[in-house]
């Protein structure tokens, strides 16, 4: 068995029946540690030890976590969490700061797993979002017919502000139940529809819960990239649905990459390339302010509220931006040291694709072709339309499209 100095820091997950259902193995490392952090309900818990260091978690948490870890120099240190630290918990921070080998995790059972085992949900068959600290509008991607989600929450009002969502987005039949202080002799149960909680709420939701939502509405949108051009405000400078499709596809989304969408327009590549798995990013870069305000009000209908929005011009709004792993540009291609700065951005492997539809533009990738290689492709659109009293074609901008993919340098 490790000790907390052998591991750095050891993270310890207390169930809803708190200090009494903490194993008495896990007692002994807290109670030996010089150091124990955790939220003032967690440490209040705890029997009184003189000496210890006991330190409740900074406001903001990720700002001040990086001092108060360094304010322990060599110390033995625990840190106590709710259920299982890793699901949406503070052991995955400490991780990212100090790296997994300085952190051990001894888990409790999450509230996700008490949440699934009350619904008698499999874990295969329903979602889990997080919403402690974040933006409950998340939800909104998960939304679809017979669909079924655990909701970690913030806090009691947590039930409203989803049964407010869910009933805006026509998903007002949804069947939620709010299963709370799970694994404790305190448990509870709450059932409602969205419309009737906002009609008339079953009760107060406790503070530590777990909401399970099981979706009834219509069918929206799917995760697969092409979604209809009205699912977006746009003033005409949108990416069309058959072309963002076709760039999607060669941008190729993948869990945890990030995108650059350069000349965002309504932001629509950015946020279906967000779309397709939570843990895609992706930066916006739009020059006008008014297209930019947009952007964030898309994001955020759509589902994907976290989609960085910077506004500047190309390429000198790029500089110190993360990253990316793949770039589209659908507007500005031909200013001086745009594609130049986004080739020397991405990564081996990354995915460049850009689109143009004037002559000049046409001939820049024509010359990037000859020079880097990759794919130079026409897409041309056309929709019906009526022609009279009769029905024919009309089409769009012919566009073209590049597509590199980095090698090694």
């Amino acid at each position: 068995m490790h000790s907390p100095k052998e591991t750095g820091i050891t993270v310890v997950g207390i169930g809803a029946d708190g200090w009494p259902g903490v194993p008495e193995r896990l007692r002994r490392i807290v109670l030996d540690a010089d150091a124990v952090l955790g939220g003032r309900r967690h440490l209040a818990m705890l029997p009184d030890l003189p000496g210890q260091r006991r330190e409740a978690w900074p406001s903001p948490l990720r700002e001040g976590l990086p001092s108060l870890l360094a304010s322990l120099g060599g110390a033995s240190a625990v840190a106590l969490a709710s259920g299982d630290p890793l699901v949406s918990g503070v052991g995955t921070t400490l991780i990212e700061l100090l790296g997994a080998d300085s952190v051990r995790v001894e888990p409790a059972v999450s509230s996700v797993a008490l949440a699934r085992a009350r619904m008698g949900w499999p874990a295969e068959r329903c979602a889990v979002v997080g919403l402690v600290g974040r933006d409950p509008r998340l939800l909104l991607r998960e939304l679809a017919p017979g669909h079924r989600v655990l909701v970690l929450s913030s806090d009691g009002g947590t039930p409203a502000a989803v049964a407010a969502l869910l009933s805006g987005a026509g998903y007002g039949a949804s069947r939620m139940t709010v299963l709370g202080d799970l694994g404790a002799d305190s448990e509870s149960r709450m059932e409602s529809t969205a419309d009737g909680w906002l009609a008339s709420p079953p009760g107060r939701a406790p503070a530590l819960h777990v909401l399970a939502l099981e979706l009834v509405g219509p069918h929206r949108y799917g995760l697969v990239p092409g979604l209809p051009d009205a699912a977006f405000e746009h003033d005409g400078q949108l990416t069309k649905r058959d072309l963002r499709a076709s760039a999607l596809a060669r941008l190729a989304p993948s869990p945890g990459q990030h995108l650059w969408d350069v000349g965002a327009g309504a932001g629509s590549v950015g946020i279906e390339w967000m779309r397709v798995h939570p843990a895609c990013t992706a930066t916006a870069v739009e020059a006008q302010a008014e297209r930019a305000a947009r952007i964030g009000r898309n994001a955020g209908r759509l589902g994907v509220p976290g989609l960085r929005v910077v506004t500047g011009r190309a390429p000198d709004a790029l500089a110190d931006l993360p990253a990316p792993d793949a770039v589209f540009v659908g507007g500005g291609a031909t200013r001086p040291g745009v594609l130049d700065t986004c080739l020397r951005a991405l990564r081996p492997g990354g995915r460049l694709v850009v689109h143009g539809v004037t002559l000049e533009t046409e001939h820049l990738l024509a010359d990037a072709y000859r020079r880097h290689g990759g794919e130079l492709t026409r897409v041309a659109v056309e929709s019906t339309a009526p022609v009279g009293t009769f029905t024919g074609w009309t089409p769009a901008r012919t566009v073209t499209q590049w597509c590199l993919v980095v090698a090694a340098r």
